[in-house]
């Protein structure tokens, strides 16, 4: 009985940062693949994708948001106006996570990331960082996604300071 104790004791909080882990990779790893994704319909294309974060219908951008948790986007956007407008289309949805992580693009007012079709993308600066924690906060496990407006993407993981994750 001691000795499954012990065994308990040492297991659980080992299996809970291997799913806290696991968790924050996956969630970090679906925007990254829906914005490669959305690179490659833009070139596939030969005209703008967006990728926004949605509304609560999930049928427009939410431009007031910078939480990318809620949800986002990806849709044809013919006039690129990171707006979805009749003769766009809508080409994949993400739900809201379930649970009580952040998302959190950086500089607050960056809510879209529009490819064009040669790939590059157009995000208002030099580069966008959607920076992933989780609840209760743990730098440990953070995750930062940073888009360059050459379209090149990684996921990264803060250093000493979780603000700084280049």
């Amino acid at each position: 009985m001691i000795l499954v104790g012990i065994l308990v004791a040492i297991g659980i909080p080992s299996f809970s940062s291997i799913t806290t882990s696991s968790r924050m990779s996956a969630e970090s790893n679906n925007l990254l693949g829906d914005l490669q994704y959305a690179r490659a319909e833009a070139a596939r294309e030969g005209q703008p994708v967006t990728v926004c974060i949605a509304n609560t219908a999930e049928t427009a951008c939410d431009a007031a948001s910078s939480a990318w948790q809620g949800g986002w986007i990806i849709f044809t956007d013919v006039n690129d106006d990171q707006t979805v407008d009749a003769g766009d289309s809508i080409l994949r949805v993400q739900r809201a996570f379930s649970g009580t992580d952040t998302f959190v693009s950086t500089p607050g007012t960056d809510y879209s990331v529009t490819f064009t079709r040669e790939g590059f993308a157009s995000i208002g600066g030099g580069s966008l960082i959607v920076t992933l924690h989780n609840t209760p906060y743990n730098e440990y496990y953070s995750r930062c996604l940073e888009i360059t407006q050459a379209g090149m993407m990684s996921i990264q993981t803060p250093t000493s300071d979780s603000a700084n994750c280049s």
